[in-house]
């Protein structure tokens, strides 16, 4: 039902080359669709051209930056759909440089909506924010009714950036849906730092055969989703009339611990190790404490729920790393055993 929907249908994905991106373009590709993909390609954000390798002959990729009020007016013209995935995704930069975030965040979703408004008001625009929007949880699981009170500007500029979409979605008429996702893992990810994806970082550590740190006793809760189930919830949003105008939870509503995370990760990898940490005091800080979500609203208006269970999601993406890995980051050389030094 969801390939037929999105059949012959002109597609824009902002950030197409990143991580969900690049997933949703080979997603929609092969259900028949006419995919463009833009992406500005800023160094370790994620954007891979070997991402696409799968559709490449089948997408257009244009290589531009969502701040470009000319190109992206060109590109949203006579688009069905627009799925806004691009931005500054580094809660840690932001810690340090505030204006990444406000820039590509809020003024390039506002050059999106108002080139939309412009050139194409009939288009659908789906946008992917973060469950950092709610900030600490008040109580779990959390649904979307929760406060928002973000820690950090990286959060407030996707709860920014969504409030800006709501606006042209109430006032102009622009049919949109608002997502916040949480803590999406699988293949495609960038694996060159451990800015964003803890979990799939997490593989990259287990494959690189170096100890996983669990901080504190491991035992803080998140809830984890595989990529391909979030891109099912992406398109599931887009082609139900009801959920305009709504802002929905893409997660799992089965929490698991870090402990238990990384435990998995060692026990599907059948490879890798872990350790206890202390939690350093900037760290410390910034940890908001158990999070995971309630998905029922999403379920209720467009049937979509996870399918993919934690150990079947890790063990595809262990297969993906394992066959490309050369794609997402050099090993480390082998370190040369020393010769012995003669006892006098």
């Amino acid at each position: 039902m969801i390939n037929e929907a999105f059949r012959g249908k002109s597609i824009l994905i902002t950030g197409g080359m990143g991580f969900i991106g690049s997933n949703l373009a080979i997603r929609l590709a092969e259900a028949g669709a006419k995919v463009t993909v833009l992406d500005a390609m800023i160094t370790d954000y994620g954007g891979n051209e070997f991402n696409i390798a799968p559709v490449k002959d089948r997408i257009t990729v244009n290589y531009c930056d969502i701040r470009d009020d000319s190109a992206v007016s060109y590109l949203v013209k006579n688009k069905d759909y627009i799925f806004h995935l691009a931005g500054q995704v580094c809660h840690l930069m932001s810690l340090s440089n505030p204006f990444p975030d406000i820039d590509m965040n809020i003024t390039g979703t506002a050059v999106i909506m108002e080139a939309c408004r412009k050139n194409n008001p009939n288009a659908i625009v789906v946008y992917t924010g973060t469950r950092g929007q709610y900030g600490p949880s008040v109580s779990l699981p959390v649904n979307e009714e929760a406060p928002t009170n973000p820690k950090g500007i990286y959060e407030i500029s996707n709860l920014t950036a969504e409030k800006i979409i709501r606006v042209y979605n109430d006032v102009h008429g622009i049919r949109s849906v608002l997502l916040r996702l949480s803590n999406i893992y699988g293949p495609r990810s960038q694996m060159k730092h451990s800015r964003f994806g803890v979990c799939n970082w997490f593989v990259r550590l287990a494959m690189d055969e170096s100890p996983i740190q669990v901080f504190g006793d491991g035992s803080i809760l998140r809830d984890f989703c595989y990529v391909d189930d979030c891109v099912d919830a992406i398109l599931r949003a887009a082609i139900t009339e009801s959920a305009f105008g709504e802002i929905f939870n893409v997660g799992s509503d089965i929490p698991v611990s870090f402990l238990e995370l990384v435990k998995t990760i060692v026990d599907v990898a059948q490879q890798g190790s872990w350790q206890y940490a202390e939690f350093s005091a900037e760290r410390k800080a910034q940890e908001p404490g158990d999070f995971y979500s309630d998905v029922s609203k999403i379920a209720k208006f467009t049937g979509w729920k996870p399918t993919t269970d934690l150990s079947t999601g890790l063990a595809q993406t262990f297969d993906y790393y394992r066959k490309h890995r050369e794609h997402y980051w050099t090993p480390a050389p082998a370190v040369k055993p020393q010769p012995a030094t003669a006892k006098l």
